[in-house]
């Protein structure tokens, strides 16, 4: 395993990706064989030496938040980066609820026997060494690394700068982990440096990655997708609406705005654009611009929200596509769900959306036309997350269309082999 090396250094990173590289091809064979009970007392461990390592992590993210907070990181940066006592306790509950999930890995996706006599199974099997590119969330080290671990996978973690100390100090567990199981510790690798040069490495080390994952922001997110040569699961941006009808009950529908909006501004499941049925205007707009603004949020609408309220800025036509992250909302009356269905194909990024009302037949419309990953009917954007689809945690949310999409649960980390059984046959 690669020693922690001064974050300030050159170094040459063809060769740590090389050193790195190998380690993890030959981590992943032996992953790719290991018990089930073995990955999940890995992960079961890791967790308990989260918890007893509690305060020395907690101290690590004190210096990556004075860093943070002397380079001007947003408010919402730095609530992604912050650790306390809470978030380590469910960044460890967060390892062994992965641990408490079927494990995907042997498992028969379809089986059939030919004219032949031939019997054909379709099984799961690991993708191999997964590249993580991330970011200012530390918690990210344990969700992916947990993740591939349970599904057979070694990876290799290239965290940001901001939560370089967090990180290191959470890796250092996951490493406990995984030596207390009898698994090597090359299985799950954190970049030991800060140095950029090692994005370009891992983006050209097709030899040794099956697959990258960026987790970040847009022009991250952007530059991997420009420069891998390696496959990627991604999303640009989370982008994503809160479409209210008329028929929706006022007070559920401030409560799902009010979370979606703010709960967390700075996850990608924030709503960002706020869509109000004209009919819904008289009841719905003045109640909902007036809780967003009381609650701090700059709302930046078109003309019919700015005639509700004098504080809500107006809107322009990047603000439709914009992605704040931020207590910034974009507000818009559309005249139907139609004019909603098209407002968001346009301005979209494929993440998530919500439709607001007690109208079934509506609610079905909007999840059959639309094509974003995610799609809810009465209920917060913010549960575009795979904790609350039940998948322990996410290692991303991919938007694209191949292999993976939504929340990159343990499953969606595996690809498939087929099998097939013979009793002498050759073919004709």
């Amino acid at each position: 395993m690669a020693a922690i090396v001064d974050t300030a250094a050159m170094i040459d990173s063809a060769a740590l990706m090389n050193k790195m590289g190998a380690a993890a091809k030959s981590a992943a064979r032996m992953l790719g064989t290991a018990s089930t009970a073995q990955k999940n007392a890995a992960l079961k461990a890791a967790a308990a030496a989260l918890r007893a390592g509690e305060q020395t992590i907690v101290a690590a993210n004190a210096q990556d938040m004075t860093a943070g907070k002397a380079k001007g990181l947003t408010a919402a940066l730095l609530d992604r980066l912050m650790l306390d006592g809470k978030r380590v306790a469910a960044i460890a509950q967060g390892l062994e609820d992965i641990a408490g999930l079927p494990d995907p890995v042997g498992g028969v996706i379809a089986s059939w026997t030919q004219p032949n006599g031939l019997k054909f199974e379709r099984v799961r099997t690991p993708l191999g060494v997964i590249g993580v590119i991330y970011e200012s969330r530390p918690n990210v080290t344990a969700d992916a690394g947990g993740l591939c671990l349970k599904a057979g996978n070694a990876c290799i973690l290239r965290g940001g700068s901001e939560s370089f100390h967090s990180s290191i100090a959470i890796h250092a567990c996951l490493v406990e982990g995984l030596l207390a199981a009898g698994l090597p510790a090359e299985a799950i690798q954190l970049v030991p440096t800060t140095d950029r040069a090692m994005v370009g490495a891992m983006l050209t080390a097709a030899t040794w990655l099956d697959v990258i994952v960026p987790r970040g922001g847009k022009s991250l997110v952007a530059r991997v997708q420009s420069e891998s040569r390696v496959p990627v699961f991604a999303h640009l941006e989370g982008n994503c609406h809160v479409y209210v009808e008329a028929s929706a009950e006022i007070e559920m529908a401030k409560r799902i705005v009010l979370n979606a909006k703010l709960r967390r501004t700075g996850v990608c499941g924030a709503a960002e654009t706020l869509l109000v049925e004209r009919a819904a205007i008289g009841t719905h707009l003045k109640p909902l611009l007036t809780m967003l603004l009381d609650a701090g949020c700059e709302v930046r609408g078109d003309a019919e929200a700015q005639k509700v309220d004098t504080r809500v800025k107006p809107a322009t036509e990047a603000d439709w596509a914009t992605e704040y992250l931020d207590a910034i909302i974009a507000v818009r009356v559309v005249d139907d769900l139609d004019a909603a269905i098209e407002h968001i194909s346009t301005h979209g990024s494929s993440h998530t959306e919500a439709i607001l009302t007690q109208d079934t037949a509506h609610a079905a419309d909007f999840m059959n036309r639309l094509d974003s990953a995610i799609l809810l009917h009465n209920a917060s954007t913010q549960f575009a997350d795979g904790g609350e689809f039940g998948f322990g945690a996410e290692i991303g949310i991919a938007t694209g269309k191949m292999h993976a999409r939504g929340p990159v649960g343990v499953e969606q980390l595996t690809t498939f082999k087929y099998r097939v059984h013979g009793n002498g046959q050759i073919r004709p």
